[in-house]
C-alpha cells in the first residue's frame, strides 16, 4: 500500500531546507550520519554564531529534519533520514503517471509501508568519503584515489592530499595510471586544507600512506573520521633503469590495490569506530611486506 506524503508536511519540509546556514547544516549532519554532533560543532561548520544557529535548528526540528539526543548539558543532533526519503518519495511518486522507474527511479524511497526493505536501505546509504594522504600527493596517494575509485564499486567518493603538496603529480605515476586504464582526467596534487571548509566534503576516514602529523588533521577535518597508516615506499625514492623504475611503480601499485580492494571489501555498517580502526591497521600491517 502507498503511502502519501501530506503537502503541508512536505512544504515545512522543503522550506526547512530553502536557507543557506539550514542547507549547510543538513549536509553536515547527513555526512556524519549516523553519529550526531553538537550545535556547537554544527555552528563551527556553518561559521555562524552558537544563538543563530540554534533558531536554525529549532526551524529543521520543527520541520521533522533533525532530531535531538540530551547528554547532560548536551544537545545532540542527528539527521532524520526517513524524512528524506518522505520527501523524495513526495516528489517521484508521480512521475511518468506514476511510473517513476521510466525515468530511472527504479524504487520511490519511502512509498511504501516496509521502510526496511533491503533495497530502501542500500538507495539511502550514503558513499563513505575516504582520503588518501602523503606529504607531496603526487604519487601514492595520486594511486590510491585512481584504484579506489575503480574498485570501490560505488560505495566510496575517493580524494587525496598532500600536507606540501607537489606542483603536479609525478609523470610517471600519470602515465602508469593511464595504461593500467585509469581516469587520469581529474587527478591533480593539492592541500588537504582543501578538505576543512564548511563547504567541503566530510570526510569519513583519512588514510596516510606515508609519515604524516595526522593530529592536526584530525582536528580540522573533524574528529568523526577514523584515521589510519598504511606506509608504502616512496616512488621518488626509486632509482635505476627505467624499467627499472616501471617494475617497482607496478610493484607499488599492487600493493595499493591490495590494500583498497581489502578496505573495500570491509562490512562497513557492521563495524563500530574502534573495530574500524583496528581493522584498517591490519590491512596497513599485515600487507606491508606483501610482495
Amino acid at each position: 500500500m502507498k503511502r502519501s506524503l501530506p503537502s503541508t508536511k512536505a512544504i515545512d519540509g522543503f522550506g526547512g531546507l530553502a536557507q543557506a546556514t539550514r542547507l549547510t547544516a543538513i549536509r553536515q549532519l547527513l555526512s556524519a550520519h549516523p553519529d550526531s554532533l553538537t550545535a556547537g560543532e554544527i555552528a563551527r561548520r556553518c561559521r555562524v554564531p552558537h544563538n543563530t544557529m540554534s533558531t536554525h535548528l529549532r526551524i529543521l526540528m520543527r520541520a521533522g529534519l533533525i532530531e535531538v539526543e540530551r547528554d547532560g548539558r548536551t544537545m545532540n543532533y542527528r539527521a532524520n533520514v526517513k524524512a528524506f526519503e518522505e520527501l523524495i518519495g513526495f516528489l517521484t511518486r508521480d512521475c511518468c503517471r506514476g511510473r517513476p522507474d521510466l525515468c530511472g527511479f527504479e524504487s520511490v524511497p519511502g512509498s511504501t509501508e516496509s521502510d526496511e526493505t533491503e533495497s530502501s536501505i542500500n538507495s539511502m546509504t550514503p558513499a563513505f568519503n575516504v582520503l588518501f594522504l602523503c606529504t607531496h600527493n603526487s604519487a601514492r596517494s595520486i594511486m590510491a584515489e585512481a584504484l579506489l575509485e575503480r574498485f570501490g564499486n560505488g560505495r566510496f567518493r575517493a580524494y587525496s592530499a598532500g600536507t606540501e603538496p607537489a606542483r603536479a603529480p609525478l609523470p610517471e605515476v600519470i602515465n602508469r595510471l593511464a595504461v593500467l586504464g585509469h581516469d587520469t582526467s581529474r587527478l591533480r596534487c593539492k592541500p588537504w586544507s582543501e578538505f576543512k571548509g564548511p563547504n567541503a566534503p566530510r570526510m569519513d576516514f583519512v588514510l596516510a600512506l606515508c609519515d604524516v602529523a595526522c593530529g592536526p588533521i584530525r582536528q580540522e577535518l573533524g574528529s568523526q573520521l577514523v584515521m589510519a597508516a598504511w606506509p608504502l615506499p616512496d616512488p621518488a625514492q626509486f632509482s635505476g633503469s627505467a624499467s627499472e623504475r616501471t617494475t617497482l611503480l607496478n610493484e607499488l601499485y599492487a600493493m595499493i590495490r591490495r590494500r583498497v580492494e581489502a578496505f573495500a571489501g570491509l562490512p562497513l555498517p557492521s563495524l563500530d569506530r574502534s573495530a574500524l580502526k583496528v581493522r584498517l591497521d591490519e590491512i596497513g600491517d599485515t600487507m606491508r611486506l606483501a610482495p
